[in-house]
């Protein structure tokens, strides 16, 4: 019986199969496979095929790898996101200041008229900073001023649709263009289909904003004693 094993293992290693598939074909221990194929000649495409597939074994390990990864992520979200539940006003106020503290364009000593202006490549986020303007600073939409910064080589139309519906603002609002010239030695990844340039809002006439929104962010320092 064992010879018959022998045999068989041997012959399907000649056809350059790898040790991992003989086993599953040929029910030996590990060592017994080993001892009689060691001596066992390959041509050079027996073993080009061995090559081949173990970057198939190694390339279905890495798909494995990433679904195992994108499931627990999303099992993790999932999850994590019920910890927020309803928001009240206060809350908006403080998400805001803190997007701005982060994001936003300040006041310095070189400029100190510098309006309230907020750029971001996210949309979520200029979404959620729009509304917070709307709701906690009385700024509508419709007095912002909405910028799309965009290297030229990317689908400037496809680019505009994308921040047009995420924001949901009709044709009759203004989006202008702004145009990076393009870099063949910029390693940014400036192209693709997750690619839709950076978006910045402007309030005109909000220099006075900006410094409310100053005293927003020195509160929130002072509150917790790390000024």
């Amino acid at each position: 019986m064992k010879s018959k094993l022998k045999y068989k293992a041997i012959q399907l290693r000649k056809d350059g199969m790898p040790y991992s598939e003989i086993g599953e074909l040929v029910h030996v221990s590990k060592a017994s496979l080993s001892l009689w194929l060691r001596d066992i000649p390959l041509t050079s495409q027996q073993k080009e095929r061995l090559v081949q597939k173990r970057l198939q074994f190694a390339n279905k390990g890495a798909q494995l790898r990433k679904q195992k990864r994108i499931q627990n992520t999303k099992a993790i979200v999932n999850k994590t996101k019920q910890d927020i539940g309803k928001m009240n006003l206060r809350e908006l106020l403080l998400i805001g200041i803190s997007l701005y503290w982060a994001e936003g364009a300040k006041q310095k000593e070189t400029n100190v008229s510098q309006k309230v202006a907020f750029s971001n490549s996210d949309a979520p986020m200029i979404k959620i900073f729009l509304l917070w303007l709307d709701t906690i600073c009385n700024v509508s939409l419709q007095k912002v001023k909405l910028e799309l910064y965009i290297h030229e080589s990317a689908d400037i139309k496809k680019a505009i649709d994308y921040w047009r519906d995420k924001l949901k603002v009709d044709q009759s609002t203004y989006i202008a263009t702004r145009l990076k010239k393009h870099s063949i030695s910029s390693n940014r990844k400036n192209a693709g289909e997750s690619y839709h340039g950076l978006m910045r809002v402007t309030v005109p006439k909000s220099t006075n904003l900006n410094r409310k929104i100053l005293g927003w962010v020195q509160g929130i320092i002072e509150a917790w004693g790390v000024v």
